[in-house]
């Protein structure tokens, strides 16, 4: 009686647990929620320090951008075409402007908080992808382009896998987004790259990261947030999250103990971003089996992913593509990596599924299927979307907006100002200033 008197009296009897909805899964869903929303303001800052200082705003702004553009469409309109009930191939408009999309059960959890865990996914889907446009495209393009991309890329590919489509129906495991998020990312960041061509400097200059503490300070928030972002996919308090969590924290430990190996062993020397990239493939790989697959084979998907990941970055290094901060060869190996992986290693008596090497060697077929079908879609409909919005507005910045930086040219501001500031920034309608006359009659 008293708690309920105390309930009363703060008046929080109008929002007690809808039917369905457990607590305990609720309450691990909060807050997996927040720590998959600090993975953008993160990965901000893992590319914001490796590019070069006149770019550093540029680039962190193209990742803090996704937070509203990608999140305020995915509310209106991109969660109805990811998880509304409609075909195969999409979702329809029963939950458009969040229509239907309440404190009622989905699952164990309210849907409105289902629809928020979604949506932080979306969000840094899209800003994955910006790694390979910095330094040289235009914000208001890249602000449409986010905008569109999240609704009719990302959108569809997550319905395809997770919200009743039909790669789901196939049977592709994709625990936490191996597919719908960093191949998709990925395939587009190379899309976007070739489309753009190379920034100005490339191949010519050295294009050295300006700050690459910033860039370790990002790698370890992202591994803190990815403990939300698998162990969160399970949407449930439960033995499939804690295996996912484990998971989350050897994978990543695996691949960074392989990685510098292999850096130590081709140049002596282990790299602060060779680790940082490190801790982020193995991220990635271990994503879409975060919750299918024992331990040990989550510490041999890490170890086995460093190759592929590694040896693409050094041969991508070597030719005239700018994926300029190696979204492809992390994102897109890595999650190809992983999702291979986890159709040979998925284990029943740790998630349910069984994968080539115990017992159902079709789930490597159908793991292959939904790599490529995502990979065609991605780039297609990313080339096409850049292609659209170079028809309204100018993709690429000009040579001499590169040239001055692109934190001047479209923000108006600089990162980092020598004594009281390096470029003065005026704008085009601002007064001429006055001459200055002498006071008190001519001299």
């Amino acid at each position: 009686m008293r708690k309920k008197t105390l309930i009363t009296a703060l008046g929080l009897s109008g929002v007690a647990l809808a039917e369905g909805v457990d607590g305990a899964a609720t309450a691990w869903i909060l807050v997996s929620t927040a720590l998959v929303f600090l993975m953008t303001p993160a990965l901000a800052f893992f590319y914001g320090g490796l590019v070069r200082s006149k770019n550093a705003l540029n680039t962190m702004m193209m990742s803090f951008a996704a937070l509203g553009f990608v999140g305020v469409g995915w509310a209106l309109l991109g969660y109805s075409l990811a998880f509304a009930e409609g075909s195969p191939w999409l979702g329809g408009l029963g939950h458009a402007f969040l229509k239907g999309v309440g404190l009622e059960a989905k699952g164990d959890i309210p849907h409105l908080l289902f629809m928020a865990f979604q949506g932080t996914f979306a969000i840094l889907t899209a800003a994955l992808l910006t790694g390979a446009l910095v330094e040289r495209m235009r914000f208001p393009a890249l602000l449409l382009f986010l905008t569109l991309w999240g609704l009719l890329v990302y959108a569809p590919i997550a319905h395809w896998v997770w919200g009743g489509g039909f790669l789901g129906a196939l049977g592709a495991l994709d625990f936490a987004g191996g597919t719908v998020v960093h191949i998709n990312a990925g395939v587009a960041a190379l899309v976007g790259a070739l489309v753009l061509g190379a920034r100005k400097d490339y191949g010519r200059q050295a294009i050295l990261p300006h700050n690459v503490p910033f860039t370790l300070l990002g790698a370890a928030l992202l591994w803190f947030g990815w403990f939300g972002f698998n162990g969160g996919s399970a949407l449930a308090a439960n033995a499939s999250a804690a295996l996912a969590f484990a998971n989350t924290m050897l994978a990543p430990a695996a691949t960074l103990l392989a990685w510098t190996l292999l850096d130590l062993l081709r140049t002596g020397k282990a790299t602060a971003v060779g680790a940082a990239t490190a801790i982020v493939v193995g991220l990635v790989a271990v994503t879409p089996a975060a919750g299918f697959v024992s331990p040990l084979s989550a510490l041999l998907i890490g170890a086995l992913a460093a190759f592929p990941s590694y040896y693409a970055l050094l041969w991508r290094a070597r030719t005239r593509l700018d994926d300029s901060l190696d979204v492809f060869a992390g994102h897109g190996v890595g999650g190809i990596t992983g999702a291979l992986l986890t159709g040979l290693l998925a284990e029943e008596a740790w998630g349910g599924a069984k994968g080539l090497l115990f017992g159902n060697p079709a789930q490597l077929g159908v793991q292959a299927l939904a790599v490529a079908v995502a990979m065609a879609y991605s780039a297609l409909g990313t080339f096409a979307l850049l292609k659209l919005v170079g028809l309204l507005t100018p993709l690429r910045a000009g040579p001499k907006e590169e040239g001055v930086g692109l934190d001047v040219t479209q923000h108006g501001e600089e990162a980092y100002t020598s004594g009281e500031g390096a470029i003065l920034v005026l704008s085009e309608k601002a007064p001429a200033v006055p001459s200055l006359k002498p006071q008190g009659g001519e001299a």
